[in-house]
């Protein structure tokens, strides 16, 4: 019998210290993620492009494209997201709804490992296909909510945000959760779609910060305001043929977005596959479950674990497992 497992929590060492890590694609996108800010304006922001790394991703399950869309643009906001953290940690996001897709996990820790899972009904998913060629993040999920959960290791509490889930797509969906949970003025912009190149994912995240604190600057808050707006304005006219275009290098979609605004980027972030999976890990959970559990769970003499983050199949022979006595 397979058994599956989710597991979210952080490891205390790198993946390359862990002998036991499953064969999982080695690949480091050196500037997935770059910062950037506008001078003498409160607008900082940064674009994220996963490149390949979309495709490694999302291609490891077997979920609808629609789907798989989806977690492509939730992928590309967590990798956006986490990048402004200023500790070691992670940055998630959970959609959880009473529609065809009915769960959606994605995170990426500071230093760029991503990872998603989604379980959606397929048949609900093709009906509402057959109904609508083109749904909506909203048809998806359906009713429910998005949490936003930043966790700092074992030894800390998880901050998380809950929102009910409102707007029709991710991008609005965020916004709204800043705008209510966060009170903070957001813009945000997500992109994923299969190219000929393969899936490639995108997001341009931008917010407002406040001037002052030290900051010397000669802006009235009038003029912040025009500058948030304009800034707003030139982001939006940034399109998806652009961002999904492995030819086109993220310094130079910047510099024609906002090289009249006082463009500054900063220093690239690179982004990774990061499942955080291993086999000593299942191990020691195993041997947590009493005696005839693992019996049931063990097929011709082997148990079966599957890791929803990485589709990776992990093998345990029942005789190596000694389990838990009554």
């Amino acid at each position: 019998m397979k058994r599956v497992c989710t597991m979210t929590s952080n490891i205390s060492s790198p993946a390359f210290l862990d002998t036991s890590h499953p064969d999982t694609p080695d690949l480091v996108v050196p500037q997935g993620v770059v910062p950037f800010y506008l001078d003498n304006r409160p607008v900082r922001g940064r674009l994220v492009r996963p490149g390949v790394l979309t495709d490694m991703l999302l291609t490891r399950h077997d979920n609808p494209d629609c789907v798989l869309r989806l977690a492509g643009e939730a992928l590309a906001l967590v990798a956006a997201l986490a990048s402004a953290l200023k500790f070691q940690g992670s940055f998630s996001l959970q959609a959880k709804g009473d529609g065809p897709l009915g769960l959606l996990l994605a995170d990426c820790t500071d230093a760029g490992a991503l990872r998603f899972h989604a379980r959606s009904d397929d048949e609900a998913v093709a009906a509402l296909l057959k109904a609508n060629p083109n749904p909506t993040t909203s048809d998806l999920l359906g009713k429910g909510y998005i949490a936003f959960s930043v966790d700092q290791g074992p030894d800390t509490d998880i901050h998380q945000g809950i929102v009910e889930i409102n707007g029709e797509s991710l991008s609005e969906m965020a916004t709204h959760y800043f705008a209510t949970s966060e009170q903070h003025a957001c813009w945000v912009k997500l992109f994923c779609d299969k190219t000929e190149a393969g899936w490639r994912a995108g997001a341009l995240v931008m917010e407002k910060i406040a001037m002052g604190g030290g900051i010397e600057s000669d802006v009235t808050p009038e003029e912040g305001d025009d500058a948030w707006e304009t800034a707003i304005t030139l982001a939006t006219t940034l399109t998806a043929r652009e961002v999904l275009d492995d030819r086109l290098g993220s310094a130079d979609l910047l510099y024609r977005l906002f090289h009249a605004e006082g463009l500054i980027t900063g220093q690239p972030r690179a982004l990774a596959f990061g499942c955080r999976c291993s086999r000593a890990r299942l191990s020691s959970l195993l041997e947590t479950f009493p005696l005839d559990d693992l019996d049931h769970m063990a097929k011709d003499g082997t148990i079966t674990m599957n890791c929803q983050f990485c589709n990776h199949d992990f093998h345990f022979q029942r005789s190596e497992i000694s389990g838990k006595t009554a």
